[in-house]
């Protein structure tokens, strides 16, 4: 159940681009931000009205981190990169997540997992075949919003939170605060929403947005942010497909081969490790010790004792 709910997480986010594409397209992607994180953080909190269950520094920090800023970074690449170039920077989360940990904790990265990694992101650049052409600007902005996310992962699995819910309520809720000044600067005053748009806008708020998020936290906290670093590699394989059958793209070989990696990564990274063996060192370590078996004969025989005294 904990992995079925994880696994919704990028599913649900790697929706984004078919609902902006087929609904929101004519709105400024700015403001629905603002749209996307606030409303869902009202509706979360509405569910469990409560104070926010960190520090109200923790939570400004995490919220500025998780949602204001990663949103603004989020669309500086999105206007300097293509879309794809931009998904294939993202999908450097789990690298990004061991190094800030190595850095942060002294947890020195597996080899396994760097190498699975690395499998992942190869197959997310399959699939989404990026230009050449970087932008310096766009591409620092998609890995700086990707680090971000992962060190605000690293900070939820870390601080005691045990009310999944009114966490992610009041990270939206702050973070979506946070965007409107930004938003009001960069895009001007909001305008009336289109009938058109409020389908997609729905379908962001509700489940991309405030169940996704409440899942995202839940998740991290039950799995630890690699297991989540890994299964956001989903996220670009779901924009991919939805664009298939709903915006009516198509894949080529090179990207059903990006596909196939990504799913071999996931696979290979769920597989349990094999059993260690019990060396011949370790069964001389679990042996009793001269003095204790000695002691341990002279319980066993009173006679042994009353000799030696």
């Amino acid at each position: 159940m904990n992995y079925l709910l994880a696994l919704l997480v990028p599913m649900l986010w790697g929706s984004t681009y078919a609902a902006v594409s087929l609904f929101l397209q004519d709105m400024s992607p700015y403001w629905v931000a603002v749209w996307r994180a606030l409303p869902a953080g009202l509706v979360l909190l509405l569910l469990r009205p409560k104070l926010p269950p960190l520090s109200w520094s923790r939570m400004t920090l995490l919220s500025f981190c998780n949602i204001a800023a990663f949103f603004v970074l989020l669309f500086i690449a999105a206007y300097r990169l293509p879309g794809s170039v931009a998904g294939t920077l993202g999908a450097t989360m789990p690298l990004q997540m061991m190094l800030l940990q190595w850095i942060g904790e002294g947890k020195k990265p597996d080899p396994r997992s760097v190498v699975l990694a690395i499998l992942g992101l190869i197959g997310v650049g399959l699939l989404l075949n990026p230009s050449a052409d970087l932008d310096p600007i766009g591409t620092l902005a998609a890995l700086a919003g990707t680090a971000l996310v992962s060190q605000s992962a690293i900070w939820m699995k870390r601080w005691p939170v045990n009310d999944a819910l009114s966490f992610a309520a009041w990270q939206l809720v702050l973070g979506g605060m946070m965007l409107i000044p930004f938003a009001w600067f960069v895009a001007g005053a909001p305008v009336a929403l289109p009938v058109d748009a409020i389908p997609g806008l729905l379908w962001l708020v509700l489940l991309n947005t405030a169940f996704g998020y409440w899942a995202w936290v839940r998740s991290v906290k039950k799995l630890g942010p690699n297991v989540m670093s890994m299964f956001s590699l989903i996220n670009p394989v779901t924009a991919v497909l939805l664009g298939i059958g709903l915006v009516g793209e198509s894949l080529g070989l090179l990207q059903w081969a990006g596909i196939s990696l990504i799913l071999m990564a996931l696979l290979f990274m769920k597989k349990p490790a094999k059993p260690t063996r019990i060396t011949a060192s370790a069964l001389d370590g679990q042996q009793e010790k001269p003095g204790q078996k000695k002691a341990s004969h002279q319980q066993n025989n009173p006679s042994a004792s009353v000799r030696q005294q």
